[in-house]
């Protein structure tokens, strides 16, 4: 009978939940957006322009391997047991992983699942794969390279000893830091190893140079402690790269040192830092005494994380991207490049030229990142080649910073790209991080219509294609706002689990607005659905709004801003953001000076009210703009009083109060005989005070204060609902156009508070309450059941890890579900609760999940356990007060397969870089890839999968000639051919080598030839010379004699 007694004390007569029955409340996951945990590694593969993100395995999740490619494409793959991501790379089709318990797997992007998992008998500690190779070289800490054959899913007959017992037999089990084919030999291997690195060569079958870094007494290199100097060591390698052309090899060690070598003589050309030169010199000048700062400490030098070797269209155009390597006391970090230029031919240089090559860079520059964070990694994005070593012609780098964020950098400019419709959506929760996110519901046409026009480059992700979806279900998008760490906010389209129209995102520079680029941190965001217009408030105490708009002067710079006016509005709209032509662009700013903001609502209608720390409310009319309202909570709420209580004269102070919560609505007051637009305010103190904003004789608009009432906790929502059907009675466009006309819209409140929920009839009729049973509310909304049957209901999220419904107006239980399973518990209270029934809350740091509270009992179906199913409608409350939940435990399933596709098989890798001709008449013996499968597969190794694909579509298309009416002597020709193909395939390496040297032979004597004919010709034009200069002697011998006979 209670909640039958709750609908007459508000006034309301029918019952808004009559069709809602407790099965129909069951929690079941849509989607995901974001990232789960810590990114360790990053892949890029330029032929199906897909990019892959690893994880690492943490207190918020397991390690994950995400494939990301154009607008919404995503594919997620769970890596087996719980590990994190060591190594990531594309091969062909495949994605290889090795994962921090040492497992390597292989993922197929054709059919998107696990392919095979291998355990390596030893600790891997480097891999090396090559797309033109079915095979996976494996560096292990004994000092040994092992093979790995994918394509038979088995371990090869290939095994390499440790080397570098040949040049120091004393040395223990040295394990391998890196291993890299020659970019343009595939016989040859660069094995770096902890104390040096050596070249390997498959046609010798031995190691055939070893470089060992060493320092003598009085040489700096990379140390920073003179001390250290007078000692002969050897400083640990920790990477060794080739040249793109592979004529020099460069080694990073612990020190900081790059070595750079010629490998055919095995000797340094150059040793050097970031900042000095010939540091393997005795004697050499360094920088040291700039690397001390004023109080004589000595600077700690970071580590060189990673290096990459760069080449331009030209691989003999080179350049040099460095992470780490610099000291910890500079004040600008970032990536290091050094832009060496062409390279000197070799066989023509001096070596004075070829060392100051590499002394001497064309340009050094930094290319910047975050202040105090340094990179950690990065992944270099390439126009079209994966060649050379993904480094070949890059357009970007994406780089891993140590705070776990990303940043995507031109190259080689180094200036910031803008990850909004470069990257997918995901990623842009550590680009940089989310502090603040808000949803909204934007009407379908005006979203389609809000697509922004920015200037950028060539795209990053243009791979894979988006999977078939139901449907649009609903008229009204979910918009998203997230506010990221560095002041931008970007607005995009979550959806409903159906087809989302307008995936692209939206994006609006605050700092811009504001006119500063410091401690920009948004608290609040206010989107209007109606009219498209954004607010944010900053927690320095500023609120901007942004209209759409064109921008006239895009590409152009603005002018300097001007200062802001304090306690009053300021026109930014010319605080445009030159690369946006069509977007959101700043309209006005208000400066309050009264600590940051703590609520904002923006209307649909062109009001805007904005609640401050320091107790003050704010409301803007858009239409001038102009402040039509200022003042104080405690202005306008009344104290309650204690009954027959009287005050103690040692009573404190009252406490604070703020605005908690602000919403607008159109209906009828009690005691009112019209409809009037309507703003109300919920206080942490308990208060839900109601304004009217009616029309003012002289054309503006004016604010008065209706009345209060007090919940005696912090209001955490409130919700205007008409009184004939319970549907919201937002300020709706529509509804404040009828105002005119004598539209009245009858109205109640549904305020929720932290310990109670109150529905009356605005402004101070008390109407009815319940309260929460010992447990705290941290999020509420009113939402509608868009089945046959219809109806609202209230849902609640408590701290406790629980989502509850209660009937409207009744507050009878409706049905019960746990929530913490999926969210977060500790931050319910950021989750967003749509009306259709979404909930949009964080299971981590970055990473959002998109509920639906009108499931079938699904639970999640994106990589949690299923949720226990919802207990009865009479369950009670948990009977803590708040308690600090501990964080749970990331759960171990599988993660639901995507429909979209990732492979287009038409996209074709093009053939590997082989060596010159001029190399290949010295006798420089050039390896297969073929040859490869010889030698590390061994002779009985069948053929692979990718050579019987391969023949049978030959085969396929020789029938399709066939029946296409080719003649037969074309298509016996083609048989021939192939046969002859064919043959040269299933040869033996030793025939393969024989049927090289015959070809070499018979070239060198068709040069031989030439030669000798060469020769024979100048001698027969040698001979003639001589015969027609004795014929001119001799005729002038016999003029002369016959001129004195007179003959």
């Amino acid at each position: 009978m209670t909640h039958l007694l709750r609908g007459k004390q508000a006034g309301i007569q029918g019952d808004f939940s009559a069709g809602l029955a407790s099965d129909l409340f069951a929690i079941d996951e849509i989607t995901r957006y974001g990232i789960n945990s810590q990114i360790s590694q990053i892949a890029y593969d330029p032929v199906q322009s897909l990019l892959a993100v690893g994880t690492n395995d943490t207190k918020f999740g397991h390690g994950q391997i995400y494939v990301f490619g154009q607008k919404r494409v995503s594919v997620t793959f769970q890596i087996p047991g719980k590990a994190s991501v060591k190594f990531l790379r594309f091969c062909s089709d495949r994605i290889i992983c090795l994962d921090s318990k040492n497992n390597l797997s292989m993922y197929s992007l054709e059919s998107k699942k696990l392919i095979n998992e291998y355990s390596p008998p030893a600790a891997v500690t480097a891999v090396e794969t090559d797309s033109s190779l079915d095979y996976a070289l494996i560096g292990t800490a004994s000092g040994e390279v092992i093979a790995y054959d994918m394509d038979r899913e088995a371990m090869a007959p290939f095994r390499l000893p440790h080397f570098w017992k040949e040049q120091n037999p004393r040395a223990m089990a040295t394990p391998i830091v890196s291993l890299q084919l020659h970019p343009r030999d595939v016989g040859t291997l660069l094995i770096g190893y902890s104390e040096g690195a050596v070249i390997y060569s498959f046609k010798q079958n031995k190691a055939t140079k070893f470089l060992h870094y060493r320092l003598t007494p009085g040489a700096p290199g990379g140390d920073l402690d003179p001390a250290v100097w007078k000692m002969d060591r050897s400083p640990k390698l920790t990477q060794a790269l080739w040249h793109p052309t592979g004529t020099f090899v460069l080694t990073g060690h612990e020190d900081s040192s790059l070595v750079f070598w010629d490998p055919t003589q095995a000797r340094i050309v150059m040793a050097r830092t970031l900042q000095d030169t010939k540091i393997d010199q005795p004697g050499a000048v360094t920088s040291i005494q700039s690397a001390q700062n004023g109080k004589g400490t000595m600077a700690v030098k970071e580590p060189l994380f990673k290096i990459a070797w760069c080449a331009n269209k030209d691989p003999d155009d080179t350049g040099i991207l460095v992470a780490g390597g610099a000291p910890t006391n500079l004040p600008t970090k970032g990536l290091t490049f050094f832009e060496l230029g062409r390279t000197p031919v070799y066989a023509t240089s001096s070596w004075q030229l070829i060392s100051d090559h590499f002394e001497n860079p064309k340009r050094q520059r930094v290319l910047p990142t975050p202040p105090n964070v340094s990179v950690v990694n990065f992944c270099l994005i390439p126009r079209t080649s994966p060649h050379f070593a993904g480094a070949q012609d890059p357009i970007a780098a994406l780089a891993l910073l140590s705070s776990g964020e990303l940043i995507t950098l031109s190259f080689p400019s180094g200036l910031p790209i803008t990850p909004t419709n470069q990257l997918h959506v995901s990623l842009t929760f550590v680009h940089p991080f989310v502090n603040h996110v808000a949803l909204s519901s934007v009407e379908r046409t005006r979203w389609l219509g809000m697509t922004e026009k920015r200037a950028h480059g060539p795209p990053i992700l243009s791979g894979g294609a988006e999977g078939p979806s139901p449907l649009r279900r609903f008229e009204t998008r979910s918009v998203v706002q997230t506010a990221h760490v560095d002041g931008t906010v970007r607005l995009w389209d979550c959806g409903h689990g159906d087809e989302v129209e307008n995936s692209s995102l939206l994006q609006a520079d605050v700092a811009r607005a504001v006119g500063r680029f410091d401690h920009i941190e948004v608290a609040q965001t206010s989107l209007a659905g109606g009219s498209g217009e954004l607010a944010c408030g900053l927690r320095s105490g500023e609120v901007i709004v942004f209209r759409w708009s064109h921008n006239r002067h895009a590409g152009q710079e603005p002018p300097s801003p001007k200062p802001n006016n304090p306690n009053g509005l300021t026109d930014v709209s010319d605080r445009m953001d030159p690369s946006l032509s069509d977007g959101l662009f700043p309209f006005t700013l208000l400066d309050q000076h009264d600590g940051h903001v703590t609520a904002l609502k923006l209307s649909d209608v062109g009001f805007l009210a904005a609640g401050f720390e320091g107790g003050s409310l704010a409301i803007v009319d858009l239409r001038g703009p102009a402040l039509i309202y200022n003042s104080s909570v405690a202005d306008f709420v009344r104290q309650e009083k204690k009954g027959a209580f009287r005050r103690n004269s040692q009573q404190g102070s009252p406490k604070p109060d703020w605005s908690t919560t602000l919403e607008f609505s159109v209906m009828t007051l009690d005691g009112d005989d019209y409809s009037s637009i309507c703003l109300h305010v919920g206080t942490n103190q308990g208060h839900v005070a109601t304004f009217r904003i009616l029309p003012d004789p002289s054309g503006r608009y004016t604010v008065q204060f209706a009345g209060s009432i007090n919940l005696e906790s912090p209001v955490i929502h409130i919700a205007p609902l008409n009184a004939d059907n319970g549907t919201h009675a937002y300020a709706y466009q529509s509804t404040v156009s009828q105002l005119r006309s004598g539209l009245k819209v009858p109205g109640f409140l549904l305020a929720v508070a932290q310990l109670s929920v109150r529905i009356f009839k605005p402004a101070t009729n008390k109407g009815a309450h319940r309260t929460w049973d010992d447990a705290l509310c941290d999020r509420a909304a009113v939402v509608r059941y868009e089945g046959a049957t219809g109806g609202h209901a209230l849902v609640v999220l408590f701290g406790t890890g629980q989502a509850r419904a209660f009937s409207i107006p009744g507050l009878r239980d409706l049905g019960a579900a746990p929530i913490s399973p999926i969210l977060d518990p500790r931050r319910l209270g950021d989750a967003c609760i749509a009306p259709n029934g979404e909930i949009l809350g964080w299971t981590g740091p970055s990473e959002l999940a998109l509920l639906t509270v009108w499931g079938v009992g699904g639970g999640t179906g994106a990589g949690k356990t299923p949720a226990p199913p919802p207990s009865s409608s009479s369950a009670p409350l948990s009977s803590s007060v708040s308690p600090v939940l501990p964080r749970k435990e990331p759960t171990s399933t599988t993660i639901t397969t995507s429909e979209d596709t990732l492979l287009n098989p038409e996209l074709l890798i093009a053939p590997r870089p082989t060596i010159s001709n001029m190399q290949w008449i010295a006798g420089t013996q050039y390896i297969t890839p073929a040859d490869m499968d010889v030698l590390i597969g061994g002779p009985e190794r069948p053929p692979s999968r990718r050579m019987v694909a391969q023949a049978r579509a030959d085969e396929q298309q020789r029938r399709a000639a066939g029946r296409a009416g080719a003649s037969s002597s074309s298509a016996s020709a083609a048989a021939g051919a192939r046969a002859e193909a064919v043959g040269q395939q299933d040869e033996g390496y030793w025939a393969y080598m024989q049927r090289q040297i015959n070809e070499r032979t018979e070239k060198l004597g068709i040069m031989g030839d030439s030669m000798d004919k060469l020769e024979t010709n100048s001698a027969g034009w040698a001979d003639d010379v001589g015969k027609f200069v004795n014929r001119q002697k001799r005729n002038l011998v016999m003029g002369a004699m016959k001129s004195k006979f007179g003959l």
